[in-house]
């Protein structure tokens, strides 16, 4: 039985780096590496907990071809019980382009392939037994999950007596605020990126994103803050901002869904919000320091020294 389950994307991930410009039209262009690496919110995280030592049950779907095979089997090989990967012979895996540019910022070329397509009804919640936290991780690319769809979701998860957490992520063909606001009043947790959360309220502050939120049902909110950080909203008490670590980053892909893994595990095992907040930044921080979204990722024990010994940038 797994600590977590994670509903969410399963991407496969072809990264180039360092791309600062496509080559002229029709000639070739010499790049210093190529690799192709787990991807997508769901299975990243789940690879990530894996190495935090954090048991958990991957969720999502997949295509019946290569780039599906490759996912299931990385993330199995990480630790993940695969039973709630669903493989459909009628779609595609989805996968990315990921040019990598020399200061470590990302572009995407991205095929939605069977992340769009899955539904409540493909859900194995036989998965989620024995799990304390359902987390859902990029909805806004879960196009058949938007809106309501995702609310019958959480509310079968918090009927099974989970803790409920939603990341998003940004995709111009989502409904946006509309797609997300029927999940909220099922959430116990609300962890969007401080640019997604301002693309689906509108707003430009943590304060006025995170109250948004929490006036659509939302029980707490933290956003994730890049390089500054992140900023918490807990349900009570005053919020407050957790400082990042200072690292020399090579490719940020991934980080939001490693920082996601490290507060997941935070709230596993009840930790105050400050040591949840500041172990996320943490795990986020590590894994910008390597190529591909989880490969820097440390033990727990490593991550835990980490917030002892590393200094932190306000």
């Amino acid at each position: 039985m797994a600590d977590i389950a994670v509903l969410g994307l399963f991407v496969a991930d072809i990264v180039g780096r360092p791309i600062d410009a496509l080559p002229p039209r029709g000639t070739l262009g010499l790049i210093e590496r190529i690799e192709l690496h787990i991807g997508g919110n769901g299975a990243n995280t789940c690879a990530a907990l894996g190495k935090l030592g954090i048991s958990c049950a991957a969720m999502g779907k997949v295509g019946a071809d290569s780039f599906g095979e490759f996912l299931v089997n990385a993330v199995s090989r990480d630790g993940a019980d695969i039973r709630g990967v669903v493989r459909d012979p009628a779609s595609t895996t989805s996968a990315t382009i990921v040019t990598v540019h020399s200061d470590a910022e990302r572009t995407f070329l991205h095929v939605a392939g069977a992340n769009a397509t899955y539904t409540p009804d493909e859900v194995i919640w036989e998965a989620t037994d024995g799990a304390s936290i359902f987390y859902v991780a990029g909805l806004q690319l879960m196009l058949a999950m938007e809106g309501e769809n995702i609310a019958t979701v959480l509310q079968e998860a918090k009927r099974r007596g989970m803790t409920t957490v939603l990341d998003t992520v940004m995709n111009p063909r989502s409904i946006g605020w509309n797609g997300l606001a029927p999940a909220m009043p099922f959430l116990d947790w609300a962890i969007p990126s401080f640019e997604e959360a301002a693309q689906h309220t509108g707003e430009r502050t943590p304060q006025a994103q995170a109250e948004k939120m929490k006036a659509a049902g939302a029980k707490n909110v933290a956003i994730k803050d890049g390089a500054a950080g992140c900023h918490i909203f807990p349900a009570t008490g005053a919020a407050f901002h957790v400082p990042s670590f200072d690292v020399a980053a090579i490719d940020a892909l991934g980080a939001g869904d490693c920082w996601a893994a490290g507060f997941l595990t935070g709230l596993l095992h009840n930790w105050p919000l400050e040591k949840t907040g500041l172990f996320a930044n943490a795990v986020g921080a590590c894994s910008v320091t390597s190529l591909g979204a989880t490969t820097g990722v440390k033990s727990l024990a490593q991550t835990l020294e980490m917030l002892e010994s590393s200094p932190v940038v306000s």
